[in-house]
């Protein structure tokens, strides 16, 4: 409680830091899932946290302050979408920081950073992420896609945050074939060798507020046809 209440502080009592405190706690509450924690600033903390999330149906966690979570290897299952520096999000899970960061360690293998199932990756995945405050950078999906994040049937949701130069064939950025919503948030720096620099948007939705999708290569955004490209 103590710690909940010094995050409070932390946080502010603005409409912002309002959100940021009680999406966590919606999220899990829609999952069914009793698990919250707040997560050391170590690899290890983080991957044990997302994997006893996946395991409880669900869950919030609240990610360590300023903090920088390097990962030095994958802990995905490796599917059909490559591997992935954190255990796949299979579950409802939300991640609240605050100025936090998720990157690929300098020299580490590539990697991208997230992947999130859903049911049309797999039947039993109900994947749904929230990240609140929390900066992606540095995945590298190789040929894979989303070398940031790669939305493969479930849902993203950004605030606060954003995805940085990171690298995949479409999808530097992010790739998503259903449901991504990216609020007061940022696209830069992120690079794609056939398309979609910042975002390729595969199918599904894409919904952008207040958001800077700008500087990635070769473009900002990409669709397939007959879509419309986000940005």
């Amino acid at each position: 409680m103590r710690a909940i209440n010094i995050l409070r502080v932390l946080f502010g009592t603005g409409a912002v830091g309002a959100l940021i405190l009680t999406a966590p706690a919606a999220h899990a509450q829609t999952a069914r899932a009793a698990y919250t924690v707040i997560v050391p600033c170590s690899e290890t903390a983080l991957v044990s946290a997302v994997n006893a999330a996946n395991a409880a149906g669900g869950g919030a966690l609240i990610l360590a302050p300023f903090c920088t979570y390097s990962l030095t290897s994958a802990h995905s299952s490796v599917g059909a979408g490559g591997p992935a520096g954190l255990p796949n999000i299979t579950t409802p899970v939300t991640m609240t920081g605050l100025a936090t960061q998720i990157t690929r360690a300098p020299g580490a293998a590539a990697f991208r950073i997230i992947e999130v199932d859903g049911p049309s990756h797999l039947p039993a995945d109900n994947g749904q992420l929230a990240l609140t405050a929390v900066a992606i950078s540095n995945g590298d999906a190789g040929f894979g896609v989303g070398g940031g994040i790669a939305n493969l049937g479930g849902s993203v949701v950004l605030i606060g945050g954003g995805v940085s130069n990171s690298r995949a064939s479409f999808g530097g950025g992010i790739y998503t074939d259903t449901a991504l919503t990216m609020t007061t948030s940022s696209v830069t720096g992120n690079t794609a060798t056939v398309d979609g620099g910042g975002i390729y948007q595969n199918a599904g939705s894409v919904a952008l507020v207040g958001t800077n999708a700008s500087g990635n290569t070769p473009d900002n955004c990409a669709a397939t046809p007959p879509l419309t490209a986000p940005c």
